[in-house]
């Protein structure tokens, strides 16, 4: 049975794609350079990342699914939504992780869901460098992680 080996590096070959999108730009921001940070950190180079950006988490699925034929071992997908007044929050909340999910069982690669669904601001600022750590950085981790099962099974 395949398990974690416990220490995180990148394989030589390896790309990853981060899908991120521009609405909360101060806490996608964070959890991009959080991400970035990680991957760096385990010795992924900068030409192995390819950065993308959308207007906002409901476009997050639909690029993903555009990346997961280009051959990256896996998909970081980063954004922030925040509840709102109206019942849209949930449908683009719901929607994201529903897509992301999608993207990862179709194309058979690991999509990593850092994006935020929080209740106010404060929650995605505790979760984007604040108290609760850096979501972005944790999906990167899990990333590397899924990337060396994948190669394992």
């Amino acid at each position: 049975m395949p398990t974690f080996s416990g220490e995180l590096r990148a394989p030589a070959d390896a790309r990853y794609a981060i899908v991120a999108s521009r609405w909360n730009p101060r806490i996608v921001d964070a959890l991009v350079d959080g991400a970035l940070h990680a991957l760096r950190e385990h010795g992924v180079a900068d030409e192995a990342i390819d950065l993308v950006r959308v207007p906002g988490a409901w476009e997050i699925p639909p690029a993903a699914a555009r990346l997961a034929g280009g051959g990256h071992a896996a998909i970081l997908a980063l954004g922030c939504v925040v509840r709102g007044d109206t019942r849209h929050y949930e449908h683009v909340a719901d929607g994201c992780a529903e897509g992301l999910m999608r993207v990862a069982l179709d194309f058979r690669i690991p999509v990593l869901n850092g994006v935020l669904a929080v209740e106010r601001h404060a929650d995605a600022e505790a979760r984007a460098g604040g108290a609760h750590g850096n979501k972005g950085e944790e999906v990167a981790l899990a990333a590397l992680e899924m990337v060396d099962l994948w190669r394992q099974l």
